[in-house]
């Protein structure tokens, strides 16, 4: 074998190892670019969990803040909170809902026209305010209220008789 011939097949050879190590570094490549994808995929699905499951016990919430205000409306037109003067009461809803409800009460009385001529006609306008939460204490739960998973929605009606 001739000098030049051995000089063109080591020379061959010593390209052929450079490619060789360029699509080891190109795989390498792709494979980190493949696992920041998968990492947030997976990042993007929790969170969309939990904004899920944030989303159910804001509605959970509501409809107890809702229930509470029924409860109230209710003692106060045909129960024992005729007067309803700062009146306030916590529903533990727990067992059912995993709610408690603080429910309160007030009233003003106001004249509106005549009932019969020189005799006012008096009303009374009830606003039933009925907080929901999901803690173990009383609500508004001013200890809890910036941590995850915690949930508290307000409901306010007013009535008159």
């Amino acid at each position: 074998m001739t000098d030049a011939r051995l000089h063109t097949i080591t020379r061959t050879r010593t390209h052929r190892q450079a490619q060789r190590g360029f699509g080891a570094i190109a795989a390498l490549i792709v494979l980190v670019v493949l696992a920041a994808l998968a990492a947030a995929v997976v990042r993007f699905g929790s969170v969309a969990q939990s904004t899920s499951a944030q989303a159910v016990l804001a509605s959970r919430a509501l409809q107890a803040a809702r229930g509470g205000t029924e409860w109230g409306l209710y003692q106060a037109f045909k129960g024992s909170w005729a007067t309803c003067a700062g009146t306030s009461q916590t529903l533990d809803l727990r067992t059912d809902t995993g709610f408690r409800v603080t429910v309160s009460c007030d009233s003003q009385t106001f004249n509106e026209g005549e009932s019969a001529p020189g005799v006012p006609n008096k009303v009374r306008l009830f606003t039933i305010t009925a907080v929901a939460c999901n803690s173990t204490g009383a609500c508004p739960d001013n200890a809890r209220a910036g941590t995850p998973g915690y949930v508290e929605r307000s409901r306010l009606v007013q009535a008159s008789n």
